[in-house]
């Protein structure tokens, strides 16, 4: 078998000192980002005496293109509309956390109690599960380290969302004000801030999981297992928390988005982000709370399950038999040399080359993708050399599979480069350089009916070669390595995830800036700088959301398997009615939680319409621009409606294994989770990219760049107006239910895995009555 290179010592340094890089470099992004002030002045003494003095202080760092403008003002007025984001933001989190939190200690006391009636609360050592011969820890402290595993888990999720969106408001007026010196300098601002986040919350992950191993240690001993068992609660309490922020940030973001959208721009005519529309500050809110806050906890929950789930299975393979650590903690490898690529890329975007004309930003983005891809694929490639023994044995369903070091490199790699072909797809799919989304909007001159009928066929069609990329390396790294090898592909797709986050975070943050420009009255041309950052922006939100639909399909996978394993589970027969019944639950369950998460954005809208349009009614002056609407009654509407509306499709979600486990059994659960896994990816694709491709024609003829959306155009004409009203029903499928569908897939997988003791010995109380 042969031992691996790196030395067991190695590897315990190299997993932290990677993290504590990655979170090195985070700060100082961040640094570089506070440089930009939203002070007015650099001298507030000099520049109230005295107007010449502060204009020269100035002179250097503001470079005005508009000279009508007092820069003060607009200096002023950027911090003020800032800090009135950051509120909203923060104290609907504040309020989601409080009822998420009653949630956690709630679920938290359900796992200490199932797990640990497994064996009856005895505190006697047991046989272990996969080798009787030997004796393992008792299930009661399975079920004590698995509550802390989870209750670790969801800590990490919930401050990894807040940080995220904490960072994003710091930097959105900082990039507005930056796009006053050119459209290069806001880009580097907006792509900054996002790398904070994506480092923080990369390192974060893996130094908390590497941190919560080395404690679990001290009490399991030998007894990896057992170890790697409890480990997984991580995973599931990192994704019940991405599945409230993601619900409820997207139902929170939508709502305002919607009501802004139909009664300013359709019914009143005036434009996107008008300081006069009164739910302009929720939708700026909401782009924080549901893209940011929500994005980090959802693609947080993929890393630390896909983790989780190489562990489980590594835990029974050779590598945890044999009691080998540096092949144990591969998948922990993989992602810090992850973060030492992601490191090295970042520095393209923000300091090798600069941007100087708006067609630069989306194939800097793009290339962002590549270059990590490309450098990854060597880190991935020298992991697999220095941390994996030349061959090695891999649990596959009762059997030991002999694996070499090699097919292992090729799994991962798979699924790395899986990711990026899902990626381009998704792009061509969905950005408005391409043919698909212009023929969306060319569909627009005979009204929204064409519109919404073009847009629908797009986001079907658009699924086709991400599934069969999904597909292949399903295909490879089964065949290769079994349910490792597609826990590992996973891993793969997900290793990147500090430069994919970055990208991801970069498009609220640039819409955020267009806002704000508009808001503070800041003249056309900054706007149609934020504005190019936007839609650049928007196309690489929707490649970021295609990874995590993809990734969400492996980890589901991987976790399958793994609690088709510790459920002792021979084989799945679809031919078996337990199963097949359980296959057509699962396949409707993707529908019913859409169809709760939509309406909870169409009854949050409707009251968010009525609202805005009560506003102009009754207040005089409000469209002539004399008097100032009442944000904080919308903001309140949006925060109102997504606490209430975000617990059904929770409960939903969170239930369902629940109640299935234990009525009926763990074979009609896993055709449950079968069903669930293979419908939810197509809606979950469809919906975003439908979604992202009428956001984007809308845009596209709105920009006019070329001769063709200009005959569609100008703003508020038939064709536009067709086009903002496709924008408003892919709102809910690209921001709420579609980036929900892939924590849903996953969650209910994991969770199975956690409960699948208990499953096992007491589950299946129906069958065993009648």
């Amino acid at each position: 078998m042969g031992a691996s290179m790196l030395s067991d010592l190695g590897a315990e340094i190299l997993i932290p000192v990677c993290a504590v890089v990655g979170i090195a470099f985070s700060l100082v992004q961040w640094v570089l980002v506070s440089k930009v002030k939203l002070s007015p002045g650099r001298d507030s003494g000099s520049s109230g005496n005295n107007g010449a003095a502060g204009k020269n202080g100035y002179a250097d760092y503001l470079i005005e293109e508009e000279e009508g403008l007092n820069d003060h003002n607009v200096v002023l007025k950027c911090a003020e509309i800032q800090s009135a984001i950051s509120e909203g933001a923060t104290s609907f989190l504040f309020t989601e956390y409080q009822y998420v939190g009653i949630f956690m200690v709630a679920f938290a006391i359900l796992i200490f109690v199932f797990l640990g009636s497994v064996e009856g609360f005895s505190t006697e050592s047991q046989p272990c599960t996969y080798d009787q011969s030997k004796i393992c820890k008792p299930a009661l402290a399975t079920a004590a380290f698995s509550t802390i595993s989870f209750l670790l888990g969801a800590v990490t999720s919930v401050v990894s969302g807040f940080l995220g969106m904490k960072i994003a408001t710091y930097a959105n007026a900082r990039t507005t004000l930056e796009a006053r010196k050119g459209v290069g300098k806001a880009f580097i601002t907006a792509f900054r801030s996002g790398a904070v986040m994506g480092f923080l919350l990369a390192a974060n992950g893996l130094l908390v999981l590497y941190i919560a191993i080395n404690l679990f240690k001290l009490y399991y001993g030998d007894d990896w297992g057992g170890l790697f068992e409890a480990i997984t609660g991580y995973g599931l309490g990192g994704s019940s928390m991405a599945l409230f922020g993601r619900v409820g940030g997207g139902i929170y973001t939508k709502a305002a988005d919607v009501g802004a959208d139909l009664v300013g721009k359709v019914e009143r005519n005036i434009p996107e982000d008008d300081p006069r529309n009164p739910a302009v500050i929720a939708d700026n809110v909401g782009d924080n709370v549901g893209d940011i806050a929500g994005m980090g906890s959802d693609l947080f929950g993929s890393y630390a399950e896909s983790s989780c789930a190489a562990l489980v299975v590594a835990s029974i393979s050779s590598f945890g038999i044999n009691h080998e650590l540096t092949p144990m903690l591969y998948p922990l490898i993989i992602s810090s040399v992850g973060i030492i690529v992601c490191l090295i890329t970042t520095l393209f975007a923000t300091d090798f080359f600069e941007i100087k004309a708006v067609k630069e930003i989306e194939p800097s983005l793009k290339r962002q993708l590549i270059i990590s891809t490309i450098l990854m694929t060597v880190g991935i490639g020298i992991v697999s050399w220095v941390a994996l023994p030349s061959s090695f044995t891999i649990f596959n369903f009762g059997d030991q599979k002999e694996v070499k070091n090699w097919q292992l490199f090729l799994c991962v790699a798979v699924g790395l480069w899986a990711g990026l072909i899902i990626g381009f797809v998704t792009e061509y799919y969905t950005s408005n350089a391409y043919s698909p989304v212009q023929d969306v909007a060319d569909s627009c001159r005979t009204g929204a009916a064409t519109n919404v009928i073009f847009g629908l066929a797009l986001g079907y069609k658009s699924c086709i070669i991400p599934i069969f990329a999904i597909a292949v390396s399903i295909f490879v790294s089964f065949s290769f390595a079994a349910m490792y090898g597609i826990a590992v592909a996973a891993l793969g797709m997900l290793s990147t995830i500090a430069t994919g986050l970055a990208i991801d975070a970069y498009g609220p943050i640039s819409d955020n800036a267009g806002g704000i420009a508009e808001m503070a009255g800041m003249s056309h041309r900054i706007r149609e700088r934020t504005d190019a950052l936007d839609a650049a922006g928007n196309t690489t939100a929707a490649i970021g959301k295609g990874f995590a639909i993809g990734s969400a399909a492996l980890v589901s996978l991987a976790l399958f398997g793994a609690f088709v394993s510790r459920a002792a589970i021979s084989t799945v027969d679809v031919l078996t009615p337990k199963v097949f019944i359980g296959l057509l639950v699962g396949a409707m369950l993707p529908y019913w939680f859409s169809a709760m998460t939509m309406k909870s954005v169409g009854s949050a809208a409707l009251k968010m319409v009525e609202e805005v349009r009560r506003q102009f009614n009754t207040i005089p002056g409000l469209m002539e621009g004399t008097a100032k609407p009442d944000y904080a009654t919308c903001v309140k509407i949006s925060t109102d409606a997504s606490i209430k509306e975000m617990i059904p499709p929770g409960a939903l979600v969170m239930l369902t294994p629940l109640i299935v486990g234990i009525f009926f059994g763990v074979e009609t659960l896993s055709g449950v989770l079968a069903g669930s896994l293979v419908s939810g990816v197509q809606i979950a694709i469809s919906a975003s990219n439908t979604g992202g491709a009428w956001d984007n024609a809308k845009k596209y003829i709105e920009a006019g760049a070329s001769e063709h959306a200009r005959a569609l155009g100008p703003k508020g004409s038939d064709p536009h107006k067709a086009a903002v009203i496709g924008d408003t029903i892919g709102d809910p499928l690209k921001d709420t239910s579609g980036p929900s569908l892939n924590i849903l897939i996953k969650l209910m997988a994991v969770e199975s895995l956690v409960f699948a003791p208990f499953f096992a010995t007491h589950g299946g109380l129906l069958f065993k009555i009648f």
